[in-house]
């Protein structure tokens, strides 16, 4: 037995050395794996990096390059402008002393074409007016002297006029005042009879009222008076059921009190009966 467990022992051992062989050679393969995928990694990312830097680098060049292309298309543009902005400078200052010698040249002719047209106007205007004052003077001469003549047929018509104007007014005027005299005398007349109407009506109006006034004035002295007499009425049948009332509480205090005393009573008669029996027990 001691024999078998010592073999038994060398053979798990054994297979334990070949288990923990193989552990520790797999766990040096994870940690080999492990290293070169580190390595890997850490290769692949200082490449990443340098390309990321050159094409980094490549891309400021080309904005450089770029900005400088620019600055040269623009500084070339400038240039051209400023040439042809002095260019056009040129050309407008010409071209105005040009048009400046023009004017000047036609001003001048005409100039002298509007001075000589302009004294012929004068002297023509001069001739036209001396011979318009002239036709205007003979011809206010000859209108004054139609005007003259309509003045006095005209003031011998409104004289006329005025006469006639006058008559008619004095006519209608006349006429006019009679009318309004017979007006007035019918006005007052009518004004007369409607103040006695209305005296007559005021006066049968004020009797009317009266009466009626009157009339009212007894029918509610009356009702006063039936009034009062049944407030009169009212309190003797109050003072009667008042009186009837105490007459009620009275009989009943005394019912009441007469109840009292018969109880008094024969609790007394009951009380003397006890006394008596008890003492005729004590003498038997």
């Amino acid at each position: 037995r001691c024999f078998y467990d010592q073999k038994i022992l060398h053979k798990t051992f054994g297979v334990w050395k070949e288990w923990s062989t193989a552990r520790r050679e797999r766990n040096l393969s994870l940690r080999a794996a492990s290293h070169y995928r580190h390595l890997l990694y850490n290769l692949v990312f200082k490449a990443w990096r340098a390309y990321v830097c050159q094409q980094q680098g490549k891309r400021n060049k080309h904005y450089v390059a770029e900005s400088h292309a620019k600055k040269q298309k623009l500084l070339r543009s400038w240039k051209c402008w400023l040439v042809y902005v002095n260019v056009q400078r040129m050309k407008h200052g010409m071209q105005s002393a040009a048009m400046a010698f023009r004017e000047r040249s036609c001003l001048r002719m005409s100039w002298a074409v509007w001075r000589r047209r302009h004294y012929q106007n004068c002297a023509r205007h001069k001739m036209h007016v001396l011979a318009l004052q002239h036709w205007a003077q003979s011809l206010q001469f000859r209108a004054w002297l139609q005007w003259r003549e309509l003045y006095l047929y005209s003031q011998n018509d409104k004289q006329k006029e005025i006469r006639a104007v006058t008559h008619h007014q004095h006519w209608e005027l006349k006429r006019c005042m009679e009318a309004w005299l017979g007006y007035l005398n019918l006005s007052r007349a009518k004004k007369h009879q409607n103040e006695l109407a209305r005296e007559h009506h005021r006066s049968r109006t004020v009797r009317q009222c009266f009466s009626d006034w009157r009339l009212s004035w007894q029918h509610r002295r009356r009702m006063h008076g039936h009034q009062k007499d049944i407030e009169k009425l009212a309190a003797r049948i109050a003072l009667r059921r008042v009186f009837v009332h105490w007459e009620y509480v009275v009989l009943c205090a005394e019912e009441t009190r007469q109840c009292e005393l018969a109880e008094k009573h024969y609790k007394h008669h009951l009380l003397v009966r006890a006394l008596l029996r008890i003492r005729w027990k004590r003498l038997r």
